[in-house]
């Protein structure tokens, strides 16, 4: 096994956005979660949409003014 090719690893802090900290080990030093286990619907069993950089209201802003108009037109 060659030495100095391995990453080293720290005590790592993590952040997430709902307030929650927990340290684990990685390469890096600090994490910033956008959702974590403590708020991922999945492990909560509570129903929240996860909007990340607001891709559900561009979504809606983008189709929102087109309605059913695509389903009019004929060939």
């Amino acid at each position: 096994m060659q030495d100095a090719i391995h990453p080293k690893y720290y005590d790592t802090d993590v952040h997430c956005g709902c307030g929650n900290r927990f340290t684990v080990r990685s390469t890096r030093k600090e994490l910033k979660l956008d959702i974590c286990n403590a708020c991922h619907p999945f492990y909560t069993g509570k129903l929240k949409f996860v909007d990340t950089a607001g891709r559900i209201d561009k979504f809606k802003k983008k189709f929102s003014a087109a309605g059913y108009a695509s389903l009019g037109k004929k060939k």
